[in-house]
Parts: C-alpha cells; structure tokens; sequence
C-alpha cells in the first residue's frame, strides 16, 4: 500500500499593518516639500528683489536718484501712506477691503489742524476719536449686521468726504498749523534728516508685526481670513476680530491724516483722493492674497517702496508726467496677482 503523501502546513499570514510609504514616493515627497519651500520664498522675496535692482539701476543712469537727501524725500513721502497701507493690511488679511482709508485720512488731516490751535494732544486725539468712530462704525456693520464690507466702507468713505467739507465750509476754509508749535515738530522734525512720521511708522510696522505673529489676534486675523467659518467652529471670536481690524484701520488712517497735516503745516482738503487704491495695490504688490488668509506687514512695507521709488523715478525721467505711474503701478499689481495665482497653484498638495 501507498503511503499517504504528508501535507506541509501553511504558514498562516502575518496581520494587516499600517504600510509604509514606499521608497521610492519618498524622493517625490521630498522633492514636493523642497518646491513648496522654494515657492514661498520666491513669493515673499520677489517684491524685495525688484526693488533692489530698480534701486541700483536707477542710481547709475540718474546719479541724483542714489543721494542721501533722496532717500530721505522718498522715506517721508512714503511713510504716510505706510501708515494707512498697515491698516489696510489687517483687514485684507481677513477677507475683507476698506475703500474708507482716502477720507478718513483727509478728514484726520483737517481735524487735526483744527484742532491744533489748543495744543499737540487736542491735535492728535480728536482726529483718532472721529476717525475710531468711523473705524468701529465699519466693523460693527461688517462683522454684527453682516454687510459687504465693499458697501460698507464705500458708504462711510462719502460719509467721511460729506464731513470733512462741513468742517471746511465746502473747502472754502483751511486751518492752519500753529508754525513752531509741538504738533508741527511731530510732522517735520527729523533724527539724522530723517523725519519724524519715517520713524512712527517703521515703529508702528513693528508692532504690527509683533501683533500678527506673536498674539492670538494675530492668529485669529489669519484663521477668519482663511477660512471665516472654522474660525467659529474653534472658538476664535470672529466678530470681535473684525471689529478691531476695521477700528485699527480707521485709526491709523487718521494719525496718518494728522501726521501729514503736521508736515504740511495745513489741512489740506483736497489730500487722500485714491489713497485707498494706492493701499491697497502695495498690500497685494507685497504679497498678501486679496481673499485673505496670507500676507505679512513687512511685504506691505517693501510693496509701497516699490511704488514710491517708481514715482521718484518717473520724477527723475523728467519727460514723463505723474499720470504714468497709475499705469506701471496698474500692471505691476496685474503681473503680482497673476504670480500669485500660478505659485498657489504649482505648490504641491499634501
């Protein structure tokens, strides 16, 4: 008889387990991790980059371009619109707009130089009190009624105007700084020939900084802004946040108003006229996304450099009227926001 054929056993599968990635998708994942990285960076130094070639090319074909005394024109020019563009930084950063700044920035002007007949605190404060109002007016509006913000600051923006020609007597009436006063040293005093309003705003820039990166409401900023409805859901206080970001804008559109006020020894009723587009094109030039969510203060800070130093260098061409720079503002804010869509969509996804 056969004996019967022996069965081997069957070694019994070893548990399904969490699987590793294979090998070779890590290069891939590595390689996706290193564009992202080199993305970002080219996205928050790009603006930098423009303007440090714009700077030395200009100084060699315009040798009165790269003086000291130029640079301090183009800083104190710049720092009032600095100002305003800071504002507008944190409430862009939430997804909203303040077509507001123009005017309340004009009527802080007047304000201030009316005000400045008794003294620099009565010169300062009442523009920030009628200016915060209008701020916290904004905010309230957008973030408790729920009103496009577009509608909301374009009705206070008249509203600012409408007031600031009440003030003035339909702009027959301009108020003059006291000369020698306190409140004009604020606007034309200098450290080392540089002014006075340059060194408020490079402290206000800082601070701004500090609060967006180092604080809860710099952190909620960012969250409303990329995305308004997980914001609620993990508690952060939305509706506050925006109020704040619209009063901080109103504000420091009204110090700014008071500022150049103090600097021009006057309140000029005829000021901020498009000051609002002017913010806004550095705040997106610097790199903050129109939708929110993104953005630094320090992009904002190089972006209305760029603007400035294109304005001087439109200056210097001498052949060339201011007009021309809306147009090479105009397409560098088209070629920054064309960038910034095609870097958000060649960043890899997780």
């Amino acid at each position: 008889m056969k004996k019967p054929a022996l069965l081997t056993p069957v070694p019994a599968a070893a548990p399904a387990g969490p699987r590793s990635a294979p090998a070779a998708t890590r290069p891939a994942a590595e390689g996706g991790a290193l564009a992202a990285r080199l993305l970002g960076r080219l996205q928050r130094q790009a603006v930098p980059a423009v303007l440090v070639l714009l700077v030395l090319v200009s100084s060699v074909l315009f040798p009165s371009f790269g003086t000291l005394d130029n640079a301090r024109s183009i800083t104190v020019q710049t720092s009032f619109l600095a100002i305003v563009a800071l504002g507008m930084t944190l409430v862009i950063l939430t997804g909203g707009i303040d077509l507001s700044v123009g005017s309340v920035f004009a009527l802080g002007g007047v304000l201030a130089a009316w005000a400045s007949q008794w003294g620099i605190v009565p010169a300062l404060l009442l523009p920030l009190a009628v200016c915060g109002t209008i701020g916290a007016i904004n905010g309230l509006l957008v973030a408790r009624a729920g009103m496009a913000p577009f509608i909301v600051t374009l009705a206070t923006l008249l509203a600012a105007r409408g007031l600031l020609l009440a003030v003035t007597h339909e702009g027959a009436t301009t108020y003059l700084v006291p000369r020698g006063s306190a409140f004009a040293e604020l606007g034309q005093g200098t450290v080392r020939g540089f002014g006075y309003p340059v060194l408020i705003a490079l402290a206000l820039f800082g601070l701004g900084g500090v609060l967006l990166q180092r604080t809860p409401f710099g952190q909620s900023v960012f969250a409303i802004g990329g995305s308004s409805d997980a914001a609620t859901l993990m508690g952060l206080p939305v509706a506050r946040t925006r109020v704040l970001v619209y009063l901080l804008s109103s504000l420091l559109a009204g110090l700014a108003g008071a500022l150049s006020a103090a600097r021009l020894s006057s309140g000029v009723t005829i000021v901020g006229v498009g000051m609002e587009l002017d913010a806004i094109a550095a705040v997106v030039i610097g790199g903050t996304l129109l939708t929110g969510g993104a953005g630094t203060v320090g992009g904002t800070l190089w972006g209305v450099l760029l603007l400035a130093v294109i304005q001087n260098l439109i200056n210097q061409i001498g052949s060339l009227n201011s007009s021309y720079q809306s147009v090479v503002s105009g397409g560098f804010l088209i070629v920054v926001v064309l960038a910034q869509r095609y870097l958000f969509r060649a960043r890899p996804t997780p």
